[in-house]
């Protein structure tokens, strides 16, 4: 998961502002970060968002930090 800990890092942001600002522990996002710990689904979207970034990036699938358009509603 070396793209999760390389979005952190550029934004020049803490584990401990992640963990505030996402409610995901600092323990956790160490464990995602140094592969130890495969984030759950739920984990990952709230990252995405706060990174506005993409699943797949976080993922290491893409190289691509642009998120994906968002969904619209469907009133």
């Amino acid at each position: 998961m070396k793209n999760i800990k390389l979005i952190r890092v550029t934004k020049d942001y803490t584990q401990l502002r992640v963990q505030m600002e996402t409610g995901i522990s600092q323990s956790i996002l160490s464990k995602y970060e140094n592969g130890e710990l495969m984030p759950t689904s739920e984990n990952l979207i709230i990252l995405a968002k706060f990174y506005n970034t993409s699943v797949d990036f976080l993922l290491d699938l893409t190289d691509n930090q642009i998120p994906y358009p968002q969904k619209m509603s469907s009133d």
